[in-house]
């Protein structure tokens, strides 16, 4: 890569990653919980090649890691009715998110639309399970999330 080509980051679906580079995540996981203590250990267990392992560890992890100390900015499609929206800033408060904009559209057809940019960095759990959260709560129809920037 030339000085004047940037690296970018991109959201891809597990099912199409090539099985090395699952395998270099599932690596990195083992090696983070203790259930195994070496590399050599780990990559063993997974049946990947050190070499492997060494290719990709520095470029691939879980979307969670990558949202940590970062600025994430949600897009809800929330049902009009009292209180969807209070239930929702109240999830990320209780997971010690830091709300940072909230913007809500006019209902139409008994649905809005909702932009919340949230920080991560005093996040109390991952941002893979603060959007486990967000979604189950009663009004949300749809989550996703729009774009990051560092904090």
């Amino acid at each position: 890569m030339t000085s004047k080509e940037k690296s970018g980051f991109f959201l891809v679906r597990e099912e199409i990653l090539p099985e090395a580079i699952k395998k270099t995540i599932r690596v990195k996981e083992m090696l983070k919980r203790g259930n195994a203590r070496t590399i050599n250990e780990a990559v063993e267990k997974m049946e990947l090649s050190r070499s492997a392992y060494y290719k990709y560890k520095d470029y691939v992890f879980p979307f969670y890691e990558a949202s940590q100390n970062k600025i994430v900015t949600l897009t809800f499609l929330l049902e009009h009715k009292k209180g969807v929206l209070s239930s929702v800033l109240n999830t990320i408060s209780n997971d010690s998110g830091s709300v940072l904009t909230i913007n809500q559209g006019i209902p139409l057809q008994g649905v809005a639309n909702a932009t919340v940019s949230i920080e991560t960095v005093n996040l109390s759990v991952d941002l893979e399970a603060l959007l486990d959260k967000l979604r189950m709560v009663d009004g949300v129809k749809r989550l996703e999330v729009l774009g990051q920037a560092q904090a």
